[in-house]
């Protein structure tokens, strides 16, 4: 009944719907949940230690049969740079004096480290069916081993020159990153945030431009907007922010309060929390520093200066330092059990193609 099964047939999950990998508000239980319903879990991987990816995999092969998929980013190290990060300091020093914080007390660096070696290995020995990467690909010798544990391999592109590009580099599936999906920007050969195009402008084009099948991603949380990507030439959707008041996910109790109340208007790019351009619902220091500031350390450094902030605002139940990434269809999220979402939304997208293929 899906008019294209190539994801379908690839991954070998009941419906073409991806769980985005979505770091720091979920784990094993949402992949879990997810794959459940029919879908293919995704465990966010970039912020995790090689021993708790393992530990995380383990649980999820223990409780459900079902193909997992592994993400990864793939952005070029950038060292700190004292001078920068102590401009960055000066300037949330009047947040820390608020919260009764030394703004000149050492703090624990930022822990988003790219793919490397001894990921691959860890890659390797797990041998997910699936491994997704942000921010470009690593590099060939890297992607080859991955490639050669049987996995299937696909990458995010915010633009159609980043969908050709990964498709002659090897990828066996293009997500297609509308400037409308939260979280960080899958940008990796532009830098450009003023010409991202959003998800249902940039889908035909990018599956008019490439072979391999393309995944949409972002705006899309319920049965119209999986039909809609399936008109466009999808052979998929990812899907976030549905997903994130989900009681399997970790968000905090105000951060879901916030998501609720969030409209069509609540979130923007910034890149005041970590130092790349990401969509979240907008908090007091995005709305104040930013959204965009040029004196944001490179990624993920800026986010350095921010840790004890949030800890300190999250204490009193507050959410002003605490990057909420959610797309654009935000509100349209649900609280109800993540398999149930799952198979609501396939269920509502077949039966909107079903409609519309009899009209």
């Amino acid at each position: 009944m899906w008019p294209d099964r190539r994801i379908i047939d690839l991954f070998k999950t009941e419906f073409p719907i991806v769980l985005a990998p979505m770091a720091g508000v979920m784990d094993a239980e949402l992949v879990i949940a997810v794959a459940q319903g029919g879908g293919l879990g995704s465990l966010p991987s970039a912020m995790l230690s090689a021993e708790k990816a393992r530990e995380q995999v383990n649980i999820i092969r223990q409780r459900v049969r079902a193909p997992i998929n592994m993400n990864f980013f793939c952005h070029k190290p950038v060292d700190a740079d004292p001078a920068r990060e102590a401009k960055w300091r000066e300037q949330l020093a009047p947040y820390y004096r608020e919260h009764g914080l030394d703004p000149s007390a050492p703090v624990n660096a930022a822990n988003r480290a790219p793919f490397d070696a001894a990921f691959c290995e860890v890659v390797e020995e797990l041998k997910p069916e699936v491994v997704s990467f942000h921010f470009g690909l690593p590099e060939p010798k890297l992607l080859q081993r991955v490639k050669a544990t049987g996995a299937a391999v696909m990458s995010s592109a915010t633009t159609v020159k980043e969908a050709i590009w990964l498709e002659e580099n090897g990828v066996d599936v293009i997500i297609a990153q509308g400037a409308d999906a939260g979280g960080h920007r899958g940008m990796f050969l532009t830098e450009n945030i003023a010409e991202q195009p959003g998800t249902f402008s940039l889908l035909p084009q990018v599956v008019d431009a490439v072979k391999v099948p393309v995944i949409a991603a972002g705006g899309i949380a319920d049965g119209r907007g999986i039909a809609a990507a399936f008109a466009l030439g999808a052979s998929g959707v990812q899907i976030g922010s549905a997903y994130l008041r989900c009681p399997e996910s970790k968000v905090s109790p105000a951060a879901r309060v916030a998501l609720a109340q969030a409209s069509d208007e609540s979130t923007v790019i910034t890149n005041v929390m970590t130092g790349r351009p990401a969509r979240g619902v907008a908090n007091r220091v995005m709305r104040e520093v930013g959204p965009i500031s040029p004196h944001a350390p490179a990624f993920p450094h800026a986010a350095t200066a921010l840790g004890p902030l949030k800890a300190a605002a999250e204490k009193q139940g507050k959410v002003e330092f605490t990057n909420l990434w959610a797309g654009q269809a935000v509100r349209m999220g649900r609280e109800m059990p993540a398999t149930d979402l799952t198979r609501a939304l396939a269920g509502a997208a077949l039966v909107r193609m079903g409609a519309l293929s009899q009209s």
